[in-house]
């Protein structure tokens, strides 16, 4: 018998969200449901599960109906799962919640994942919203003359700012509970495109984050930090963002070629833990 989904959507004027209901992810579901599921992430963004208590297993078998896994170099796995993360966080810590910045994940990387999963296992009463902004509706409302300036432009990431050896994690005096790995590897560059089409989609968006985005190739060093600040301002404006408020055992996937997010922290004195997959872009 074939599964039925219904589909709810974010009101926000982000355009992003897509709330998935009446569908079991613990099942092996038809591709049809799942092609439909993909189509609605893809539209949206950002796609909401609610109430899917998953083992380990089956986060894995869900997530790889949407590519085969990416590749997590600076985030230690599960010993006995190793592309499940634990993003995690206890009460007697003191440290910043991790990814607090706006970031896209690993866009260091000559190509970066597609997707990321985040599962929930223990959410605090408190604080812990994740905020996803939107990055293709940002580049649409540009004017004519900013979009000109910035088609052909590049951009040089690099992970050194968070997790190279003498990087923020490295460098901090807090004790974390997660699996951080710092390398001087971290310190590599890539370069991308500042306006991206998406593979899919076809639509152009702004791939640069404050994170990992270093500078623009060929601007000297104000010229690169005027613009990109510019850019950054215009993205993060209320209209583009949707603010995620966490419940237990709610899987969120969303498309890091369409937003960026960022964790928010107050909910200091609580435990807090969510299992996380990277999925390749293929």
């Amino acid at each position: 018998m074939l599964q039925q989904i219904e589909t709810k959507s974010n009101d926000s004027t982000s355009k992003l969200g897509v709330e998935i209901i009446d569908v079991n992810l613990k099942e092996k579901l038809p591709l049809e449901i799942i092609k439909r599921i993909r189509s609605a992430w893809l539209e949206k963004g950002v796609a909401i599960f609610p109430n899917q208590n998953l083992s380990h297993d089956e986060f894995q078998n869900f997530s790889l109906e949407f590519g085969s896994f990416g590749d997590d170099p600076f985030l230690g796995g599960l010993e006995e799962k190793p592309n499940i993360v634990e993003v995690k966080r206890l009460a007697s810590e003191k440290s910043s919640p991790f990814g607090g910045g706006w970031h896209s994940d690993w866009s260091f990387q000559e190509n970066p994942p597609a997707a990321t999963f985040l599962l929930s296992k223990i959410i605090p009463p408190i604080g812990g919203d994740t905020l996803f902004a939107n990055t293709q509706k940002a580049y649409e409302d540009l004017n004519d003359e900013m979009k000109l300036k910035i088609e052909n432009l590049k951009v040089v990431h690099s992970a050194k700012l968070p997790y190279a050896d003498d990087g923020f994690y490295a460098t901090e005096t807090e004790k974390r509970s997660m699996n951080i790995i710092t390398s001087k590897e971290a310190k590599k560059e890539q370069i991308h495109s500042l306006v991206k089409v998406h593979p899919e989609t076809q639509k152009k968006g702004l791939f640069i984050n404050p994170v990992y985005t270093s500078h623009i190739q060929g601007f000297n060093e104000e010229e690169s930090f005027l613009l990109l600040s510019k850019l950054y301002e215009h993205m993060t404006q209320e209209k583009y963002i949707y603010r995620h408020k966490w419940k237990e055992n709610m899987l969120l996937m969303w498309d890091n070629r369409t937003v960026m997010h960022m964790a928010e922290g107050g909910y200091d004195g609580y435990d807090r833990l969510l299992h996380r997959i990277t999925i390749a872009n293929s």
